[in-house]
């Protein structure tokens, strides 16, 4: 269900904002859009064949729980781009059309992807040419989207390129958002002298559990412990003066956590 969901999501922003303001797309879906743009082809049905020789390139050569997942998202989309192709457009704004798709096609990419989907393509490619070539998958991606971009740059406008960059950055970050999650947590980890009333202190106020480390000062040779600890955002300020109040020469290092699973925070349930 989150395929189809997700699906329906890219589908609806490729033929209401993305194909109606000639912005162009990455991977195989960019070359259905351009040869769309040429020669008027269905973009679901170009999806759906130049897909066809990857999966029967990559029968053999990777994962076939990777290829069976491509296959259904690939099926699922070009499907979807059928069903949605006579749905109004939402803006004739270029600038907006983009960033409103990159949205629009994030979250239906993240739906998918926490949904245990692909959308196949250049990614069968990319895992192919990363075996026999010394760079990673994500470079060879990367590689890919650039010569499409800059084949649209060339056949139609500049301009259109640089829409397109912008449509694929945001929805780049929109997927990272879905699959990690708006979490606004912090990992904090403290060395010092008085890990005992500081753990102490966190447990009894803030309500959240402790894990102690042992630890030695490479300079100094001195046996300390370190307190690591997840919070929320808003609970940092009172964990700053907790640690302050109990040691005030506690080196103190805070981090972002893109996301967290258990206890006080979210659950397994959608993963």
């Amino acid at each position: 269900m989150g395929i189809i969901i997700g699906a329906t999501i890219v589908s609806t922003s490729i033929n209401t904002l993305i194909i109606p303001n000639q912005i162009a797309d990455g991977g195989v879906t960019g070359i259905a859009i351009i040869l769309h743009y040429l020669f008027h082809w269905p973009v679901s049905w170009a999806v759906f064949l130049l897909n066809l020789p990857l999966f029967i390139l990559g029968l053999r050569l990777v994962g076939r729980n990777f290829l069976i997942l491509s296959v259904v998202g690939v099926g699922v989309l070009s499907a979807t781009l059928t069903l949605t192709t006579h749905l109004p457009v939402l803006t004739h704004d270029t600038l907006l059309a983009a960033i409103s798709g990159g949205v629009l096609s994030g979250i239906g990419m993240g739906i998918i992807f926490r949904s245990r989907g692909s959308l196949g393509g250049t990614d069968i490619l990319a895992v192919l040419f990363a075996r026999t070539t010394p760079f990673s998958v994500g470079q060879i991606l990367l590689g890919i989207d650039g010569i499409i971009f800059l084949v649209v740059a060339v056949l139609f406008r500049p301009e259109m390129a640089m829409y397109a960059m912008i449509y694929m950055f945001i929805a780049t970050r929109v997927v990272d958002l879905v699959q990690e999650g708006l979490s606004h947590s912090k990992s904090v980890m403290v060395v010092t002298t008085q890990p005992q009333g500081i753990a102490e202190e966190i447990m009894a106020k803030l309500e959240r559990g402790v894990t102690l480390f042992q630890a030695t000062g490479a300079f100094s040779g001195e046996a300390k412990q370190v307190v690591y600890c997840v919070i929320n955002r808003t609970e940092l300020s009172q964990f700053k003066e907790i640690v302050r109040d109990q040691d005030p020469k506690a080196f103190v290092a805070i981090s972002e956590v893109p996301e967290v699973v258990g206890e006080g925070f979210s659950s397994w349930k959608g993963h």
